[in-house]
């Protein structure tokens, strides 16, 4: 299987994978470097301590059950994916699996709760692919469920990896596939695996030569995850690696034959080792037959004697597939973060994924439901915000938190105006906003499409929100298309229609909408303003796409020829903007999303452990839950945890602050300092909506920890 080793060793294991069909690291990056990973032992994963995701390492863990038990696994909660998946099957078209594979797997992503690293790898191009693998060389790599919660709430499936390679893995399926029964046993506990932490299948790498007698357990092993995979969660997936043949032979086909396509027949398809030749993709096909779609032909971003030479070229190898009608499976995109792509992360990660935009085109669309939310959040920053007011300013990472990401275009230095993800300004919600900076003519309506959607508008109507900052003479709207069988729509929103409608272009939009400010939620909003509009649509319109939209102000009452000798500020006539949009919320008129009271609540503090760190100052670890007395239909979206220390002297102000975001009803606080003269300590849970919206503070539920009287 294609691998990315650290320093010195990737260079040496690139040489050899020019020479070889494939070359695998037996641990990945820890292997290499000699690291101990912190799940290995002397780890104790029924110890409360930080979560953490880490893998399965040997048969007898997976046989075990171990991962499943709470009372084995402390981490357990913290690693199930509160996002569910697509149910649906794939769409009948070529697709792209992203396989991500980056330093041996388990890094910043493998804290469930975040970490303090702003600059952590992230993935924010869904709608361009279909299924995301979560790789690494250990037995069962469980993704990380920051991944499988991103992906989800993009439609995108996620695949665990189970892979055995060198002469351990030889071992390992030898003992495996022993007898059939042993066969299915250890599908079913694959199975139980996907099913417990909300992932929606494997990547089967079997990476290593079998004795023939052992080829039909294994075809037996791949037939009863399939089938109990089918089963247990709907639309879910089975892929296989292109590696050892039906005879047994460690042997890449680089393509689908009749040495791999038994194993084929048996799954949901394909992922071809990336070394294939120009005419193999059409090979494939043809062996496919109406199953084409399910060929993923491999390529290798690290070019390493992949087609095309990967990297900068990666389109090369796409056009062909293409043109082929096959899919593909990119390895390693994490190359761009990896080897520190010019000028940096964002704008290379942009430019590369944009080479895979041009070749094969969007593939996702929202939005597809409402309520539709989307504060542009990427999943890291230098800080975090909660409708207008900033609660942190520490640095942090966290994938869970991703919204929905906008298609923004990839445009280098050259154009003028530029829409792109702020991280350094203050956001409006989360850790980063959108904005739109450069120049501008006065006469232009600068547009850039954010969503493509698919959203029956089923005859209603429906309430927009979103929130700006700009500029006093740059003004910003959206615009919503709506189509029909027959007509298609496009209506601008906006606070200043007037200087929309009296540019040239304002010809393009079929009906305008004023959008009223409404009353910020927090007093200090850092400049934020935020609006609401109503939208009225009619019995089968769909909305199929939201766009920003923007302009320059005008003053006063003009003509349209006396607009056109107005000069800007700039040489070439153009004026400076700068705007920025902080959110996007559409729901439906009669929403209402109503939080459950404090008294709802049952919330409890467990595994609560003191240090002494001076005279002055101890440290507190606990485990803070908490669940509805009467369980309902109640969907929350994520929680935010604060907490307020309360002192002796009765005049002292209870101070408050952050402490992180939660994805399932529990979080674990660790090594909180609390000074001496500190009574009491107040959790607070403030719950989101998946209208975007926050529970007020006051209405929160809480957990009181009592300092004096507890044991200490």
């Amino acid at each position: 299987m294609p691998f990315s080793p650290p320093r010195r060793l990737r260079r040496i294991a690139r040489r050899l994978r020019a020479m070889l069909p494939s070359v695998a690291e037996p641990d990945g990056d820890a292997a290499a470097s000699g690291e101990r990973r912190a799940w290995e032992p002397p780890f104790d994963a029924s110890a409360p301590a930080p979560p953490m995701s880490y893998p399965i390492t040997d048969l007898a863990a997976l046989a075990s059950r171990a991962y499943l038990s709470a009372a084995a696994n402390f981490h357990l909660p913290f690693n199930r994916a509160s996002v569910p998946g697509p149910a649906s099957v794939l769409p009948a078209r070529r697709r792209v699996l992203v396989c991500h594979d980056m330093e041996g797997g388990y890094r910043d992503d493998a804290a469930p709760q975040g970490g303090a690293n702003p600059d952590a790898y992230a993935l924010w191009h869904w709608h361009l692919v279909d299924v995301f693998v979560y790789f690494s060389h250990y037995l069962v790599t469980l993704p990380p469920p920051c991944w499988t919660n991103a992906a989800h709430l993009h439609g995108v499936k996620v695949l665990g990896t189970f892979i055995t390679e060198w002469d351990k893995g030889a071992e390992v399926c030898k003992e495996m596939l022993a007898t059939e029964a042993s066969a299915q046993m250890y599908a079913e506990r694959l199975t139980e695996l996907a099913t417990a932490l909300g992932f929606d299948g494997w990547l089967i790498n079997i990476e290593v030569k079998l004795d023939v007698q052992f080829i039909d357990n294994l075809k037996e092993f791949v037939n009863h995850l399939t089938m109990t995979m089918h089963a247990a969660v709907p639309g879910s997936l089975v892929i296989w690696y292109d590696a050892i043949t039906v005879k047994g032979e460690l042997d890449w086909q680089n393509k689908l034959n009749e040495y791999n396509k038994p194993f084929f027949d048996l799954c949901d398809g394909l992922f071809a080792n990336y070394t294939w030749k120009e005419k193999d993709p059409q090979d494939s096909a043809a062996v496919a037959g109406d199953r084409k779609y399910d060929v993923y032909m491999g390529i290798d971003v690290f070019g390493r004697n992949s087609f095309g030479g990967g990297q900068w070229t990666t389109n090369v190898a796409l056009d062909l597939l293409k043109k082929v009608d096959v899919s593909t499976a990119i390895f390693a995109p994490g190359w761009v973060y990896e080897t520190k792509q010019p000028p940096d992360f964002e704008n290379a990660q942009n430019r590369w994924w944009a080479l895979v935009e041009k070749s094969w085109g969007v593939l996702q669309s929202y939005p597809k439901q409402l309520p539709f939310y989307t504060d542009f959040d990427q999943g890291h920053g230098y800080q975090v915000s909660v409708e207008g007011q900033q609660v942190s300013s520490d640095p942090w990472n966290n994938i869970s938190r991703q919204s929905f990401q906008p298609m923004l275009k990839y445009m280098g230095d050259q154009a003028q105006l530029q829409a792109f993800i702020n991280f350094k300004d203050g956001p409006y919600s989360g850790g980063n906003c959108m904005t739109i900076k450069g120049s501008l003519r006065q006469n232009i309506i600068f547009s850039e499409q954010l969503f493509n959607g698919g959203l029956g508008m089923e005859d209603r109507s429906v309430h927009l929100f979103y929130s700006v900052r700009a500029d006093a003479s740059s003004a910003l709207g959206l615009s919503l298309d709506l189509s029909s069988n027959e007509l298609s729509i496009s209506i601008l929103v906006a606070e200043d229609i007037a200087s929309f409608t009296r540019k040239k272009q304002n010809h393009k939009y079929g009906a305008y909408v004023k959008a009223d400010k409404v009353e910020p939620y927090a007093p200090d909003n850092q400049d934020w303003f935020l609006y609401k509009a109503t939208i009225q649509s009619s019995a089968g319109y769909k909305l199929t796409g939201i766009n920003v939209v923007c302009t320059l102000k005008i003053a006063g009452k003009m003509s349209p020829k006396t607009e056109d000798r107005i000069s800007g500020v700039n040489a070439d006539g153009s004026s400076p903007y700068h705007a920025s949009l902080g959110h996007i919320s559409i729901q439906k008129i009669d929403a209402n999303t109503e939080f459950r009271p404090a008294g709802s609540w049952i919330t409890e503090g467990e595994h609560i452990l003191w240090s002494n760190s001076s005279n002055t100052t101890k440290h507190v670890s606990l485990k803070l839950s908490w669940k509805l007395k009467t369980p309902d239909q109640l969907s929350l979206r994520k929680y935010n945890i604060y907490v307020e220390k309360s002192m002796a002297d009765p005049n002292a102000k209870a101070s408050r602050n952050y402490l992180g975001v939660a994805s399932v009803d529990a979080f674990y606080i660790s090594g909180l300092e609390v000074a001496s003269e500190v009574t009491g300590l107040k959790f607070i849970i403030q719950a989101c909506a998946h209208d975007g919206s926050w529970q007020k503070l006051e209405e929160c539920p809480e957990f009181f920890l009592d300092i004096v009287h507890s044991e200490v």
